[in-house]
């Protein structure tokens, strides 16, 4: 094979892959602005062992919602995008509904943040999306992407628990199974939530998150 003939061949591989192959920049085709280096912005980040920054978002039904006023309670954020495939797929897998069940009727806030540049232009299927799934918790929306940069959120989903006294206390992936193939995948999120219930530290406060990576406003 000639040299034109083998640039040719690399060329059409490399076109052949997924834009979302390593979810570098899933959820929006090729216009999707991803920020692989969101922690290059100058905004200080939360800190393990440290007061989450407080913030106030709106949801997709226009609702209010202010960190401040949920201290007393253990509040989860889950970063989140509808078009990401690994949301979509920890949601109908049901990791994130049974994780919320384990938690029903306890104190505890569950929030998903999507700070996708297009969420608020997606706010009707994002709703659509929301229904289908059968998520009841609420969206919060930050399209200018301000509250993700201050947590350093990098993966939908990159979890986020923080204790009854406004306090970061894990920061990370959902659970131990980026790819959804273990049959007894360790829920990070669950032990963490767990643990501040029963009033004894977080063992494992941090991990590396995965997922497609948060569409930041360039």
């Amino acid at each position: 094979m000639n040299a034109r003939k083998l640039w040719i061949a690399a060329a059409a591989l490399t076109f052949a892959v997924p834009a979302w192959a390593d979810c570098g920049a899933c959820g929006s085709g090729s216009k999707a602005k991803s920020t692989q280096h969101a922690h290059a912005h100058s905004h200080a980040h939360a800190e393990i062992g440290k007061p989450a920054p407080d913030f106030t978002l709106k949801d997709e039904n226009g609702k209010k919602h202010t960190l401040a006023d949920a201290k007393g309670k253990i509040v989860v954020l889950e970063w989140t995008n509808h078009q990401c495939p690994v949301v979509n797929r920890v949601h109908k897998t049901k990791v994130i509904p049974k994780t919320q069940a384990k938690f029903e009727g306890k104190p505890v806030v569950w929030w998903a943040i999507d700070s996708s540049y297009f969420c608020e232009d997606k706010l009707d299927d994002i709703k659509k999306w929301n229904k289908r799934i059968g998520i009841a918790h609420p969206v919060l929306l930050d399209a200018a992407g301000k509250v993700g940069h201050i947590y350093g959120a990098k993966t939908t989903p990159h979890m986020y628990v923080i204790d009854q006294k406004g306090v970061l206390a894990y920061n990370g992936a959902l659970s131990d199974d980026p790819y959804g193939q273990k049959e007894n995948a360790h829920n990070y999120v669950a032990d963490a939530v767990s643990a501040l219930l029963n009033g004894t530290a977080v063992a494992r406060a941090a991990s590396k998150p995965f997922g497609c990576s948060v569409k930041y406003k360039q």
